[in-house]
């Protein structure tokens, strides 16, 4: 149950986290961002980041281009468009305003068994 409802959570905030990974100068490839989600304990596959950076990239917030791969095929990186900088933006105002909700929420003691119903 835990880890299905932390699934659904990172879900819904995948998109700004893969725009937050890309807000640097140099452009990332997919399996990087991958593996930089899972450095920090967001576990995704491929098969969730790679659709998303599509949708992404067709939204016009982010930018991507094939380069040559030391190690096989050519690799696809993405970097943040202007669009994809403002979308984060936004996104990172949006997450930081439910999350403290939610956690001054979790943090609020129970109202004690017999108190009123406020429904």
């Amino acid at each position: 149950m835990v880890a299905e409802r932390r699934s659904l959570i990172l879900r819904g905030a995948l998109d700004i986290c893969l725009l937050a990974l890309l807000d640097n100068e140099d452009p990332i490839y997919g399996y990087e961002l991958t593996e930089r989600l899972s450095a920090r304990d967001l576990l995704v596959s491929g098969g969730s980041s790679y659709p998303l950076l599509a949708r992404l990239e067709k939204a016009g917030l982010v930018h991507s281009e094939q380069r040559p791969s030391p190690t096989g095929p050519p690799r696809k990186y993405y970097s943040l468009t202007d669009d994809g900088r403002a979308a984060l933006a936004q996104g990172r105002d949006e997450w930081n305003t439910v999350a403290t909700s939610v956690t001054a929420l979790l943090n609020t003691p129970a109202a004690p068994a017999g108190g009123k119903d406020h429904r």
